[in-house]
């Protein structure tokens, strides 16, 4: 890692121990850990229960202070209040406050931060549409499923524009295509240089998107680095190709049996993970119009959160949008134009009547006259008005 770079997260001999009431050692959660989290990176955060996730993860956010060690994010304390404005965190669990809507809900995260009522309006449309849930903004978040619920938490953790972003199980409670959705957004968000920390007990999911690992357990680093060396299995070999006619099969088989000298070898056909077959089935449903009451899918990323990343060819491709048609000509806005000048001149001949019916008796008699060759008018005008719209 570069000197001049600042690390994200710094840990060095971090440790964390419980105490009871008499001062006396309960349990040391987190034991003398060193780790860094670099800029632009996502980094899984893994480990049974118990084995000290969870109070890394309040250390992080500054819920809970560290017993021995360093600690700093983004350079500083995690206790000042600058730090935790460029946080944004996902609670393992979704706590909402049930009689708020979806939208108020998300205004309420945004007033926390300080932020305008017109960067909070375009805010949350933007995210209501990224976790496919416009439909819902207006329901009560107490009325919400698991995972309506979990689609508004991973909202709020965004409405800031966080440069750090902590994610305790975000795919739990998720359907398969809201999984897919939010490993896609992740993986977006890294494109644009924000730092992910994910904690996850679905491995595969971890291994889909994160650059790294940690892996605690009883409260030390029992392993960490990157998964394209850690998966790495160097004493086997895996060859793919195009299906072969059975000659050039045999030849193959009969090559690899003379090559292994008896060892075994398996030919087999490739696979799709079960997730790659069922988001398949989806999108052929969605092809043919299928409707459906539930959850629809996201739309694209909030247009906030993509800006400044002129450097990914796929952010461009995500916020490109097609320019739209040139709108047809035709004869209807003429009739419409004059419509309305008609309804505005019709409008002020009913205007004047009323002023001259509400002033001084006198001058209303010698006003009735001209009051009512208006009305005359007026009436004709309205008369013609509406027989025009039949």
């Amino acid at each position: 890692m570069e000197d001049n770079i600042i690390p994200v997260v710094s840990a060095v001999g971090l440790t964390k121990e419980f105490r009871d009431f008499w001062g006396r050692p309960k349990a040391r959660a987190v034991n003398d850990i060193d780790f860094e989290i670099r800029p632009g990176e996502v980094v899984g955060l893994l480990g049974p229960n118990g084995s000290g996730k969870s109070t890394t993860v309040k250390m992080l956010l500054g819920l809970l202070y560290p017993t021995g060690g360093r600690l700093t994010v983004m350079g500083r304390s995690p206790k000042a209040v600058e730090t935790k404005r460029d946080i944004g965190y996902l609670p393992e669990e979704s706590y909402l406050y049930k009689y708020l809507t979806a939208e108020e809900t998300l205004d309420f995260f945004g007033s926390l931060f300080n932020l305008s009522a017109a960067d909070r309006a375009r805010r949350i449309d933007q995210l209501l549409d990224m976790v496919g849930m416009t439909h819902a903004r207006r329901r009560r978040v107490g009325e919400f499923s698991k995972g309506m619920a979990r689609r508004i938490g991973i909202a709020q953790a965004m409405i800031n524009d966080p440069s750090f972003l902590i994610l305790d199980e975000p795919t739990s409670g998720l359907d398969p295509l809201g999984c897919r959705e939010v490993k896609d957004l992740i993986l977006t968000l890294k494109k644009r240089g924000k730092t992910v920390l994910v904690t996850s007990h679905l491995l595969s999911d971890v291994e889909d998107i994160c650059d790294r690992v940690i892996v605690l357990y009883g409260g030390k680093i029992r392993a960490q680095g990157a998964l394209s060396e850690l998966l790495t299995v160097s004493d086997s070999t895996t060859i793919t190709t195009p299906v072969l006619p059975k000659e050039a099969m045999d030849k193959v088989l009969e090559t690899l049996r003379e090559s292994l000298h008896g060892e075994e070898f398996r030919v087999e056909h490739p696979r799709r993970t079960l997730e790659e077959f069922f988001l398949d089935v989806i999108a052929k449903a969605k092809a043919e119009s299928v409707e459906t009451a539930g959850v629809v899918s996201g739309g694209k990323i909030a247009e906030y959160l993509a800006q400044g990343d002129e450097k990914s060819a796929v952010l461009e491709s995500l916020l490109k949008e097609e320019e739209p048609a040139a709108p047809v000509k035709s004869a209807a806005p003429a009739p419409q134009k004059e419509e309305k000048v008609n309804e505005e001149h019709a409008a002020e001949a009913l205007s004047s009547l009323m002023e001259e019916k509400s002033a001084p008796p006198k001058e209303a008699e010698k006003s009735a006259p001209a009051a009512a060759e208006k009305l005359s008018e007026a009436d004709k005008k309205l008369n013609d008005i509406l027989g025009n719209r039949k």
